[in-house]
């Protein structure tokens, strides 16, 4: 049941309300905890990840900034922040009329029906709140014992790699786990094999190859034990996070489908509608050359229902880029006026560059892939027998950005303690970086042979 201390009795009592009709509809959730805060307030959390616990460190003092500008601004404006947890903590912005918290609540209940019920979180840890404060309270003492500016600097290395994780590791392990203690065949793991082909054969962690490089480095790099439990920290919050990331389009479509369809069901006043109208169409309306995933997904819940699909099964069983896959064709892109955009090289404007619908698709889809990742493998660890690593980025269309790329190699290279080698591709020609953590050094390369030798 939904609670909230901090609520008004008025919008204590919606908030029941509103629940009551959410679960009316089929929705199913964890306890819904809702608390009113400022919008600094909020924005702290949102600085955070939403947890007023997490470990110190400054990246959390700049993304406050960032938002508190946009708000003072009128640039931006957050709403509601709402955690997957058991039981499920969301915050309320106090200077929200009674409208938009109602909106809020009801967008909320959505969210954590997702989070409980969306297969690619069924691997997730439903105490991160608790989690993230022992973590918290570990990383303070090693700021007492190694000083403020070490922690910092290794917790900035061990940050920039927290994309070098692999999206399906979790909820393969997951299953692998279940099938190990011999569970039965649940709701669950019929959604993993319908939806996780890929995963298939999956290797076990931290053998090679693998593509969980945070984690391979967490066990196998030459770290002291301080800075291996932060390295396994992040690691932790990067596949927390990851589903998150995988479902972006779902997720907020879901809730924006049960925000609309629950408030003009008759939990709005007469007096409030238009005012809804205007923050509901505001929160949904899709810029040219600009993805919103508000608007995409309600688009995509609302198409598969008229098409007589069973929402429930989708939203279970989906991430965002096996979603599109499956309800996106000519008619949804032509109702949604849905194009490919790119840069105009002459006039430097975004505009029009392909009106197919497999076109729309297709980007859509290559946008989306690996969780919007570069796919990036271990294939090696004593590369020409000299200790060295050799990592693998699979190609899928999209080029890395090669100076962030050899950024983040310095710093894999600066845990392994050794030089470090990545084969890629930049305009379809193959390309070899290499550094040993300063210096870093960028050759053409055999990229379709070396690949193949390395991974031998």
């Amino acid at each position: 049941m939904a609670g909230g201390k901090s609520l008004s009795p008025y919008l204590a009592e919606q908030a029941v309300r509103i629940e009551g009709i959410a679960r009316g509809h089929g929705l199913d959730f964890f306890e819904v905890v809702f608390e009113m805060l400022d919008a600094k307030d909020v924005n702290a959390l949102a600085a955070y990840g939403g947890f007023p616990v997490r470990y110190p460190s400054w990246r959390f003092g700049m993304d406050y900034e960032r938002l508190e500008k946009g708000h003072h601004w009128g640039l931006s404006k957050i709403y509601e922040l709402v955690i997957n947890n058991e039981p499920t903590y969301a915050y309320l912005v106090r200077t929200n009329s009674d409208m938009e918290q109602k909106l809020v609540m009801a967008h909320v209940f959505g969210h954590a029906d997702f989070f409980k019920h969306n297969v690619w979180f069924q691997p997730t840890d439903r105490r991160m709140l608790d989690k993230m404060a022992d973590d918290g309270t570990l990383v303070r003492r090693y700021v007492d014992a190694h000083g403020q500016d070490a922690v910092e600097r290794f917790m900035d290395m061990a940050l920039s790699l927290d994309n070098l994780v692999d999206p399906f590791l979790p909820l393969r392990e997951h299953m692998r786990t279940r099938a190990k203690a011999g569970g039965s065949r649940t709701v669950a793991a019929a959604s993993f094999e319908d939806v996780c082909d890929a995963a298939k054969g999956g290797r076990a962690v931290h053998r090679l190859p693998t593509f969980d490089v945070l984690g391979f480095l967490a066990e196998r790099a030459p770290l002291p034990e301080w800075q291996r439990e932060i390295l396994r920290i992040v690691r932790a919050e990067a596949y927390y996070f990851m589903p998150q990331r995988m479902t972006k389009i779902m997720n907020e479509g879901w809730a924006s489908f049960w925000h609309s369809r629950i408030l003009t069901g008759g939990v709005l006043d007469p007096s409030e509608i238009i005012d809804f109208a205007d923050c509901h169409s505001g929160a949904t309306v899709a810029a040219g050359g600009q993805l919103n995933p508000y608007k995409l997904g309600i688009e995509i819940f609302r198409a598969a229902e008229e098409r007589g699909l069973d929402i429930f099964r989708l939203r279970r069983i989906h991430n965002d880029a096996s979603l599109i896959d499956e309800i996106v064709d000519e008619d949804f892109a032509s109702r949604n006026s849905l194009f490919v955009f790119g840069k105009n090289g002459r006039t430097g404007r975004t505009e029009v560059t392909d009106r197919d619908w497999r076109a729309v698709k297709e980007r859509l889809l290559l946008d989306l892939a690996w969780g919007g990742l570069p796919q990036i493998e271990v294939v090696g660890d004593d590369h020409e027998g000299r200790g060295e690593l050799l990592l693998v980025h699979h190609h899928d269309g999209r080029d890395l950005q090669l100076a962030h790329a050899g950024e983040t190699l310095r710093n894999v290279a600066r845990l392994w303690g050794a030089p470090v080698h990545l084969v890629t591709q930049e305009d379809g020609t193959g390309r070899r970086l290499t550094t040993d953590g300063k210096e870093l050094k960028s050759v053409e390369t055999q990229l379709e042979g070396a690949a193949k030798s390395e991974s031998v």
